[in-house]
């Protein structure tokens, strides 16, 4: 039965269009590009008749719920960045859902443990380093980065973007704050030229021989291949998975949550678990080549031939708890200065 008409504008990547919100309905708010979620909302839509409304933000979504309200049209959120997902979660918009095929699904690690977000897909934060300037096993941890060895040779984007504050936020972690400020003062040192650009800049100026290893998400190794003009930017560089010291290496997630006031929680519950399932993970995985993470899934062969690596064991809530002091020593050292 339909439940009571509500209208709410849901942004398709040609036009706006005003979509009702009906009980055979589910409706997205997600960070998310278009071309990544679509094959997932098709094969939904096919499987169980429910269709899938997508409102595409770029940023502003913790505003637009608060303001929203309860009359909130949106039953799920996408986003990427565990800090993303609990500053949702923070900001008192989502809801706990409880789920046999969740749990079994989605690991311990990458869930929320009151059940508020599940993740579906990893990504590694890795190094993109010269093929032809930097040798085999020459740098194998996130604390080699700070070696004076590397002065004048490490690109990266700005280190106030969430990647990196999540990266930091893992080495305090492992190093506490007094040993996280001075890698990022050792990493400052080290730079080539002042923080730019996207991971995809890094590796191009590695090409361009403005230096020799870049910081960057391994996903866009896979993005720079399947373009003609970055396939050259992608060959002149190896991928280095580097670990912590005692630990292993970082990793961030893409997720899901549903929304406090969700309208259509049981279509939206159904969709939560056809996402954590273990092809449609395969599937997310695939068009972003990111890793899915159900029991006995694989990423794409393309992925798996970058090589393998042990995801390090902080919990991920821990990271994000750890995101304002990260971003506060990030601007203490003038990182991006």
């Amino acid at each position: 039965m339909l439940t009571k008409l509500r209208h709410a504008v849901f942004v398709t990547a040609a036009c706006a269009v005003a979509a009702p919100v009906l009980a055979d309905e589910v409706n997205v708010y997600s960070y998310r590009q278009p071309e990544l979620i679509k094959p997932l909302t098709d094969a939904f839509t096919e499987e169980t008749g429910i269709k899938v409304n997508v409102a595409y933000l770029k940023k502003g979504m913790v505003e637009r719920l608060q303001a929203e309200g309860d009359r909130s049209p949106a039953d799920l959120i996408f986003t990427v960045d565990i800090s993303r997902l609990a500053a949702v979660v923070g900001a008192g918009l989502t809801q706990a859902v409880e789920s046999t095929a969740l749990q079994t699904n989605v690991p311990d690690t990458y869930r929320d443990p009151q059940g508020h977000w599940y993740g579906l897909t990893t990504r590694a934060r890795i190094i993109y380093a010269s093929k032809d300037r930097v040798a085999e096993g020459e740098i194998t941890t996130y604390e080699d980065l700070a070696d004076p060895k590397w002065e004048g040779r490490i690109c990266t984007r700005s280190g106030t973007h969430a990647y990196n504050i999540a990266l930091t936020s893992a080495v305090i972690e492992h190093l506490g704050e007094d040993g996280a400020k001075s890698w990022l003062e050792g990493i400052k040192a080290n730079l080539a030229r002042k923080p730019q650009g996207n991971d995809r800049a890094q590796v191009k100026a590695i090409w361009a021989g403005e230096c020799d290893i870049a910081i960057g998400n391994t996903y866009y190794m896979g993005k720079m291949l399947a373009d003609e003009e970055q396939k050259e930017w992608a060959d002149s560089v190896n991928v280095v998975f580097p670990t912590f010291e005692n630990g292993g290496t970082h990793v961030n997630i893409s997720g899901v949550a549903m929304t406090k006031s969700a309208p259509n929680r049981e279509a939206a519950l159904q969709m939560m678990e056809f996402l954590a399932s273990p092809k449609a993970q395969e599937v997310y995985a695939h068009a972003n080549f990111e890793y899915p993470i159900a029991p006995g899934t694989q990423a794409d062969a393309l992925v798996t031939s970058w090589g393998s690596f042990t995801a390090d064991a902080v919990n991920l809530m821990t990271l994000a708890s750890q995101r304002a002091n990260a971003l506060r020593i990030t601007e203490e050292v003038d990182f991006d200065g």
